[in-house]
């Protein structure tokens, strides 16, 4: 979906349709973002943000408080029309999944199969226009990588098909960040060997295991448009967490503060090894008279920077005023996992 939240919110309230929406706590007030229109996006307002830093950047943004609530309801709405079409899905977050249309599109030809989907893809673009009065853009590929490639090559409102005679091609002039797996180490490291975009990948000569590890030979397969990843039934995994139980009760902010950097840091350390990012974060405090709460908060671009996920946790430890009395037990989790492409871990 195409700038979900927002998108949402200029759906119901027409007055805010071509403004800059931002989804979120006002700058008056002590908050962060949670999703931004394109038309805030162009001033560099993201996700995870301070909201006062998203007004600076953007003074004219319209500030709309959060409707999770709302945004759930959507999405159930929007997969059960994806889910309708008799495709295989695997929802990645709230507002993206695969569907596998193999099925509805037999061909002896990968590239017939792939453009007899070109209709299919219109229909469920319009599908979701007309009900749900909300844009999707759709990349039609054999594969996982390609398909997810191809969604992000023309937004808002896209559709791109990659087609398998076409795919090294296709892949040449992206910057290799824009492979499945590529973070900022591995980018800068290939950068080093000059190797700058996926045609210069394709075209190394030598083992890419001395600059990428045991990436090196998955890495060649991504750059040559070549991924055997099947969708997945749903057993993938669902949360990190991290939690402490400090020796004595404690309401110490130098040391709460402490506690959730180094579990954000370690939260971060394990998204970026299994290469995901999270829309919710989420506290879970424990009283000395083992009273425990738990307070969460979604965003819509994922995270896995851990600035970002300590500064969430922050804000919702404040906000819902949970350090009135010492803790015995502090935790920090992140849910709502998706798997990442290269450039938007390298964008993080």
């Amino acid at each position: 979906m195409d700038a979900f939240y927002a998108s949402v919110e200029q759906r119901d309230h027409p007055e805010l349709r071509g403004q800059p929406v931002i989804v979120g706590a006002p700058p008056t007030q002590r908050g962060v973002v949670c999703a931004a229109s394109y038309e805030a996006r162009k001033f560099g307002v993201r996700s995870a943000m301070p909201s006062v830093t998203a007004g600076r950047l953007c003074p004219a943004g319209i500030f709309v408080r959060p409707r999770m609530e709302a945004y759930k309801q959507e999405s159930r709405e929007i997969m059960r029309i994806v889910a309708e079409t008799g495709a295989l899905v695997e929802q990645m977050s709230i507002d993206e999944a695969y569907a596998d249309f193999s099925a509805l599109c037999p061909a002896d030809a990968a590239d017939a199969a792939l453009q007899c989907a070109v209709p299919l893809a219109k229909q469920l673009k319009e599908r979701i226009r007309a009900e749900r009065r909300l844009t999707a853009t759709i990349g039609i590929a054999a594969n996982k990588l390609l398909a997810k490639i191809a969604s992000d090559h023309r937004k808002p409102d896209g559709l791109t098909v990659i087609l398998e005679r076409e795919k090294a091609q296709f892949l040449r002039p992206l910057p290799v960040r824009a492979l499945y797996g590529v973070g900022k180490v591995t980018e800068r490291t290939l950068n080093r060997a000059g190797i700058d975009t996926i045609g210069a990948l394709q075209d190394f000569p030598g083992d890419l295991r001395a600059l990428a590890g045991s990436f090196g030979l998955t890495l060649k397969q991504f750059a040559l448009g070549e991924d055997h990843r099947p969708l997945e039934s749903g057993d993938e995994i669902k949360s990190i967490s991290n939690e402490e139980t400090f020796l004595r009760d404690t309401d110490d902010r130098k040391i709460l503060r402490r506690c959730l950097r180094e579990q954000a840091e370690d939260i971060s350390a394990r998204l970026k090894r299994r290469r995901l990012g999270a829309h919710t974060v989420q506290v879970k405090v424990r009283y000395g008279d083992f009273t425990t709460l738990t307070r969460q908060f979604s965003v819509e671009e994922p995270l896995m920077e851990s600035g970002d996920i300590y500064r969430l946790a922050c804000f919702l430890l404040s906000r819902e005023k949970l350090v009135h009395r010492p803790l015995r037990l502090l935790g920090l989790g992140v849910s709502t996992l998706r798997e990442m492409s290269g450039r938007q871990m390298a964008l993080f």
